[in-house]
């Protein structure tokens, strides 16, 4: 038997990362290690959205013991860009500029005001599904191209590759990008705060190595488990991480070995830090979080759209927030202190179609994937 409480496949036999047999096998794993706990549930954190994707899509949460609380975190990239970032963008097209960016972040709203609506009004505003499409776009035109760049780590090494591989004058880059570790030393400081152990994301790991966390664990005494998206992952991870929650032994395990190892991808963070430099910078709805954001190092000066048209953004007027922005708890959702239908917008007001806040906005946004499934993916609750 694995210490995930499984016996391994059998030699040829595939292991099949939907398997509901398997899936049964972890639940009573879970079940047995967490009873104990029903009064006072478990209570982890994981920081990614796809991971809430998978919670949501394959019904896990609602298979999950009465004595275990998943809490999603702030762990989708384009609900943490901060509003003053949005505006950024939103000022340099309305400029005249053409900006590029990913298609979650169009109708993400900034102030007042989203990329989307920028480009309804005749700004130049396009989708790309990469920043090597971007530079492509500069290269083919001689006018100034702006790359709104967002994302975590992982995508923050695309765009790194990009700024290492020579690009032309003409494209620069305007950088939202984040970085996951520190914020989650935030969620770990709240005051109150019940979070027991970590769920850590496998693809961000694969680029950071599972090492990263060692600081983080040894600081605040919790585990960390990183883990894959497939429901067995899920499953396997939390069940690691409950038994060294019960066992009251804080360190890292590596759920996810076939994609992640402990030191990562080291080409990978050697070009990530050879661009980028962590700085601090706020995320949305949470706090200021040291050394959250990455911004250019001066070496990549010429491609900072931020240098390049600081006199346009600087001090950019920025309209109050409507009355109904004001009243979403997008923020209390990412840092883990409320649930999507705790929201009197959720589902009303506020909806794919109509976002108020940036977590219905995109696909690894917890209020978006939670109205998906139906208003509440605990299938035994009502919405």
């Amino acid at each position: 038997m694995s210490a995930s409480g499984l016996a391994p496949p059998a030699d040829g036999e595939a292991l099949r990362f939907r398997d509901p047999v398997r899936a049964r096998a972890l639940l009573r794993v879970l079940e047995r290690a967490t009873r104990p706990r029903e009064a006072d549930p478990v209570c982890l954190m994981h920081v990614c959205g796809s991971h809430e994707q998978a919670i949501a899509r394959f019904g896990l949460r609602a298979a999950l013991p009465k004595g275990l609380r998943v809490i999603a975190g702030p762990g989708c990239p384009v609900c943490v860009t901060d509003a003053p970032e949005v505006d950024e963008a939103v000022t340099l097209a309305e400029r005249g500029l053409r900006v590029l960016t990913y298609g979650d972040m169009l109708r993400v709203p900034g102030s007042a005001r989203s990329l989307a609506d920028a480009r309804a009004e005749g700004a130049r505003v396009e989708v790309v599904y990469s920043v090597a499409q971007a530079v492509d776009a500069a290269r083919a035109c001689d006018e100034e191209l702006v790359f709104f760049a967002t994302g975590f780590e992982t995508t923050a090494v695309a765009t790194a590759a990009v700024l290492l591989g020579d690009p032309p004058p003409n494209f620069s880059v305007l950088s939202a990008h984040k970085y996951i570790p520190p914020v989650m030393e935030i969620v770990a400081e709240m005051p109150g705060t019940r979070i027991e152990g970590f769920l850590a994301a496998g693809h961000a790991a694969t680029i950071t190595g599972s090492a990263v966390f060692e600081p983080f664990v040894a600081r605040h005494g919790v585990p960390v488990v990183v883990a894959g998206f497939e429901p067995l992952d899920v499953l396997a991870g939390l069940a690691r991480l409950v038994e060294l929650v019960r066992r009251g032994e804080p360190r890292v395990e590596n759920a996810f070995p076939r994609c992640v190892t402990r030191e990562g991808n080291r080409r990978a963070q050697e070009r990530l830090w050879s661009v980028f430099e962590p700085a601090g910078g706020c995320w949305r709805g949470i706090t200021r979080v040291p050394n959250g954001n990455l911004r250019l190092r001066p070496a990549f000066v010429r491609f900072d759209a931020r240098r390049r048209f600081e006199a346009w953004l600087r001090d950019p007027a920025r309209p109050a927030p409507s009355p109904l922005a004001q009243q979403c708890v997008c923020g209390d959702v990412m840092a883990g202190l409320a649930s999507p239908s705790d929201c009197a917008l959720f589902g009303r007001s506020c909806t794919p179609a109509t976002p108020v806040g940036a977590c219905m906005v995109s696909s690894e946004g917890t209020c978006r994937i939670w109205h998906q499934y139906g208003g509440h993916p605990d299938l035994g609750v009502s919405a």
